[in-house]
């Protein structure tokens, strides 16, 4: 499969790419821990159908440490039990904030849950990273980049 357009190669897609990728990197800065961010990643992009960046944190995650066990059990997540409950929280507010068509956008009780293991900070930079990989969804499921190619740090 071919991209449509080289959405990364225009000026206009660079800039846009400069503030994702700037928002990004506060994100992962920030005191939410980095498996729980991959997690939340991989869950929105299996949800969305964007191999690009499934390809992408599957293999970032796996780089970072992440087990093949945790990283395929994903999309079944309610089912297995090597998640943490925070994690479990920070799912469930990453599959209410992925699919706001589907019914009256995140509950009272996914937020009270995902609060209950978060501080403020962290739920920031939750909810930030629900919206920006869904962003990065978007554009890469609309261009059609093809997936299979990314090497783990590719973009650090």
């Amino acid at each position: 499969m071919n991209a449509r357009i080289n959405f990364y190669g225009s000026d206009l897609a660079m800039k846009v790419a400069k503030y994702f990728n700037s928002a990004g990197k506060a994100i992962a800065e920030s005191g939410l821990p980095a498996a729980t961010q991959e997690l939340v990643r991989i869950r929105a992009s299996q949800i969305n159908g964007c191999g690009f960046c499934l390809d992408m944190h599957t293999k970032d995650a796996a780089a970072a440490g992440e087990t093949r066990q945790r990283i395929n059990l994903v999309g079944a997540w309610r089912e297995a039990t090597v998640y943490t409950d925070a994690e479990r929280a920070a799912l469930e507010l990453a599959e209410e904030g992925t699919r706001l068509a589907d019914g009256s956008g995140v509950s009272d009780e996914t937020w009270a849950n995902a609060a209950k293991h978060f501080d403020e900070e962290q739920l920031a930079a939750l909810v930030g990273m629900i919206a920006l990989i869904n962003a990065y969804n978007r554009l890469n499921v609309i261009t059609r980049m093809p997936a299979g190619d990314y090497v783990p740090g590719q973009f650090a």
